[in-house]
């Protein structure tokens, strides 16, 4: 029955779905895990990445993008799609400094890139966009947000959100720490608990991921991979310390 109602996107299934877009959904679950957390200070972005050809060029391999001095940006889904997204939100950026002679707002910039994902999913010819976006910034008064839109052009804001292939494990265990994680006042401890969430749920080493930090008025900082190996020795003796505790507590 599917088959008849997923030829275009602008087609409703029976029951009330656009296919097309829940098929976009889909490419997101199917994308790298990201994750990112909101000090009253900082933003702090966590990235599941690929690996890297012993032939390949590391530094193309990005999924940390800055849309403005103020604002990055990171994705789960398909790369060529956030590609042509981030190129119109930097554009957008530059065209609201020109006009307006002051930056974007990050709401302004988050909406910017909905209504965009919005549009592909009522025109006939086109396709959703198939990636999901944290985006995170400072408004002109220095407060933080982060948001993150979908495929569908929806938008929300969070203080910590979560998606990609490992996005729902992830969502539960910020949710069952939510207390300590949304604690973290400082820089050190909002890294500290996102090189936690993505050892502890997706078993990720200090290779297999990126995080970066992006304060008021100074410009993005990628986390060294020293430093964070280290971190992630400290996090898993410190998981396995506490699977130690638990397994001596239920045998007692």
């Amino acid at each position: 029955m599917a088959e008849r109602y997923d030829r275009a996107v602008t087609i409703y299934s029976p029951d009330g779905h656009l296919l097309q877009v829940e098929y976009a959904q889909e490419a997101v679950r199917r994308g790298s895990t990201v994750v990112g957390l909101r000090t009253n200070n900082a933003i702090v972005l966590g990235v599941e990445k690929r690996s890297v050809g012993d032939l390949q060029e590391e530094r193309v391999v990005r999924k940390i993008c800055m849309l403005d001095d103020h604002v990055a940006l990171t994705f789960s889904g398909l790369t060529a799609d956030a590609r042509i997204l981030v190129n119109r939100a930097q554009m957008e950026s530059q065209s609201h400094r020109l006009n307006f002679e002051k930056p974007v707002s990050v709401e302004y910039i988050t909406r910017f890139i909905a209504q965009l994902k919005q549009n592909y999913t009522q025109s006939n010819g086109r396709r959703p966009f198939g990636l999901s976006c944290l985006v995170g910034g400072f408004d002109e008064d220095g407060t933080p947000h982060l948001f993150q839109t979908e495929p569908s052009g929806i938008y929300y804001e969070w203080r910590a959100s979560t998606t990609g292939r490992s996005g729902q494990p992830v969502r539960d265990y910020m949710e069952k720490h939510a207390e300590e994680i949304l604690a973290s006042a400082d820089e050190p401890a909002a890294i500290r608990h996102i090189v936690r969430t993505l050892v502890a749920v997706s078993s990720l080493t200090a290779s297999q991921m990126d995080v970066a930090v992006l304060r008021f008025g100074q410009p993005l900082r990628m986390i060294d991979r020293k430093v964070l190996t280290d971190l992630v020795r400290s996090v898993r003796s410190e998981l396995e310390a506490e699977a130690e505790a638990s397994r001596l507590k239920r045998a007692a």
